[in-house]
């Protein structure tokens, strides 16, 4: 058990999560600039949070990290271990023509998820799906040349899986470390012939083979109010906002961002800068309820059936009571403060009818691989891609993963079922 002295791995997400949103903050102004836009119409809401919400609105960020092979994958999830982030979830975005599959690093616990829930979108290319050998063979052979992790990160790594206790100072080395590893270079490891040649295969090839950096998203209470704001201060946003429409109770993700930064880029064997390359943006987030399966069917099969003219998503109930009634959202319960007796009824919609049985909707945690595969695509110079939807390769993600991907839904599951069980326990000693 860790000392007193000695940083939890949720401590240390924490100070990661800080620490990668300042450097972020130095890399991209414009990034600066949104987080004082989300931290301004946050605090126009700030009157409908509780203070334990409020930290974590405050804190919480998203980061989106893009990889090239099966062993940066790994050592990857190796990584997030130190800070008690694990797999959650599988993503196919094939479906959108991005050749990449991906996962979502996160902590588990709900006590984990207050103290701060950063969560990272990580994605490895799928260079299988491209058509020209030629250029796969090229990836191949930049991608295996490189290593993303310094030395020093990679022994903090061993050192942690052998003695899973950090000291202060170990946590702030394997911190620096972790940002060498993720900080932005101007330069790129490849020519400018072969970054064209990349670029003309897709866009995310070249900026993943060429180029590494995360992407940081805060969240925002309101996204409708956001994305005006931005336009309003001159940022050059998204014309719409991904995902679900605009509701009284937000469900799922909702996310725009400004488009990406044409930056000046020198290239190997260059003299100077020789060429340009946009990869870096600013993302915002609303995050809502989180579906059930029953739920999540639902959403999923109106938005197929609106894609061809024939659904509307007036056909998802808004209120909050019948989306728990009909088993659409997850919740977690709490006693009445005040209750005092219950009757013998187990029956869960009685004692909420009668307030000794209170509720909140769980967050969805996630990503939507439609509404992120639109961000990506908004961001990949108009690129059209004509790849055919194949499919997922959940098992082939795995085995490079060295890790079984875990199922949000059980989690979610997990985490109603024992917030009731705990309440109904109380309810009960009241008696």
């Amino acid at each position: 058990m860790a000392s007193p002295k000695s940083p939890t791995p949720d401590d240390v997400r924490a100070m990661f999560a800080a620490a990668l949103s300042d450097m972020y903050r130095k890399e991209v102004p414009l990034y600066g600039d949104l987080l004082e836009l989300v931290a301004d119409i946050n605090n126009q809401h700030s009157n409908e949070l509780s203070r334990e919400s409020h930290h974590r609105i405050e804190v919480e960020r998203h980061g989106a990290i893009r990889l090239g092979t099966a062993e940066e994958l790994f050592t990857m999830r190796r990584f997030f271990a130190v800070m008690d982030m694990h797999p959650v979830g599988y993503y196919d975005l094939t479906v959108a023509g991005l050749p990449v599959h991906a996962t979502c690093f996160r902590p588990l616990t709900t006590k984990s998820l207050a103290q701060n829930p950063f969560r990272v979108f990580t994605s490895l290319l799928r260079l299988d799906l491209l058509d020209d050998l030629d250029v796969i063979a090229k990836a191949k052979e930049i991608l295996a040349r490189r290593q993303i992790f310094t030395p020093r990160c990679l022994e903090m790594i061993q050192a942690f899986e052998s003695r899973p206790i950090l000291s202060q100072f170990e946590a702030e080395d394997f911190i620096q470390e972790a940002l060498e590893t993720l900080r932005w270079h101007q330069t790129s490891t490849v020519d400018l012939e072969t970054y064209q040649a990349l670029q003309k295969a897709h866009p995310l090839v070249a900026d993943v083979v060429c180029f590494r950096g995360p992407h940081l998203t805060p969240r925002v209470l309101d996204i409708e109010a956001a994305h005006v704001e931005m336009q309003r201060r001159g940022m050059q946003a998204k014309k719409d906002v991904e995902g679900p429409p605009a509701r009284k109770n937000p469900i799922l993700l909702r996310q725009t961002s400004f488009l990406a930064l044409q930056e000046r880029i020198s290239f190997l064997n260059s003299q100077g800068h020789d060429g340009k390359h946009r990869a870096r943006f600013g993302e915002i987030e609303q995050r809502g309820m989180a579906l059930t399966p029953k739920g999540r069917s639902l959403y999923d099969d109106i938005s197929s059936r609106k894609q061809r003219g024939i659904g509307s998503f007036d056909e998802f109930p808004d209120d909050l009571e019948t989306l728990r009634q009909k088993g659409l959202i997850y919740v977690s319960y709490s006693a009445a403060p005040d209750a005092i007796t219950v009757s013998d009824a187990r029956d869960i919609d009685e004692l909420v009818e009668a307030q000794l049985l209170r509720y909140t909707p769980i967050t969805y945690e996630y990503f939507l691989p439609a509404s992120a595969a639109g961000i990506s695509n908004s961001n990949l110079d108009e690129h059209k891609s004509t790849q055919p939807h194949v499919g997922g390769d959940r098992k082939g993600f795995e085995k490079a993963l060295g890790w079984e991907v875990r199922s949000e839904f059980e989690l979610y599951e997990k985490m109603e079922r024992y917030s009731l069980e705990e309440s109904l326990a109380v309810l009960s000693r009241k008696r």
